[in-house]
């Protein structure tokens, strides 16, 4: 709540969610009650899955995703490309951001096959008003490739490792260049 208040009315947590945690018949509910203890709106939580929790085709997915969806919570399709994708799941379900795997992104200013994959899944997802996160930048070169492909966002360790939450309150009050830039 703090960082959404003090330094961007638009600031999201997103928070990946194993298919075990997503099949937890309480989640839903945990979720729900978090979000009103904590006076939370559910825009301010992204919730990332992968296509192992849609494979199994239950109706509690189905129900979760619906019920989570009206909470106002985001999901987003995780390593998007590495699993049994159906293509379908994009149409089925609510999401909001489809995130294309490292494995993609890692070759892509060398291979053309990743290189048009990630030109497909850009222009695929921006069709259906996904927005797009590739995962595994790690260099300037696959940067600038990336938004050259109009990639939406990035994560990686060229744009910053994990750290702790008053490290990132620090960087985020005072927003620096990736080391590698500065």
């Amino acid at each position: 709540q703090f960082w959404k208040s003090s330094l961007n009315p638009d600031f999201k947590i997103s928070i990946n969610l194993s298919p075990n945690q997503f099949r937890d018949s309480e989640l839903v509910s945990f979720i729900s009650q978090s979000l009103q203890n904590r006076t939370l709106e559910g825009e301010s939580m992204q919730l990332e899955i992968t296509e192992g929790v849609l494979m199994n085709g239950h109706r509690s997915v189905d129900k979760a995703l619906a019920t989570l969806n009206t909470l106002g919570v985001g999901i987003a399709l995780d390593d998007f490309g590495t699993g049994y994708a159906s293509l379908s799941y994009l149409r089925r379900y609510p999401f909001e951001v489809l995130k294309i795997d490292k494995s993609f992104v890692k070759d892509i200013d060398d291979d053309m096959a990743d290189r048009e994959l990630v030109t497909a899944a850009i222009a695929m997802a921006h069709g259906m008003n996904l927005k797009v996160v590739a995962e595994g930048v790690e260099t300037r070169q696959q940067l600038d490739l990336l938004i050259e492909l109009g990639c939406d966002y990035g994560q990686g360790y060229f744009l910053g490792r994990p750290m702790p939450a008053d490290q990132l309150t620090s960087l985020l009050e005072t927003p620096q260049l990736p080391e590698n830039e500065q």
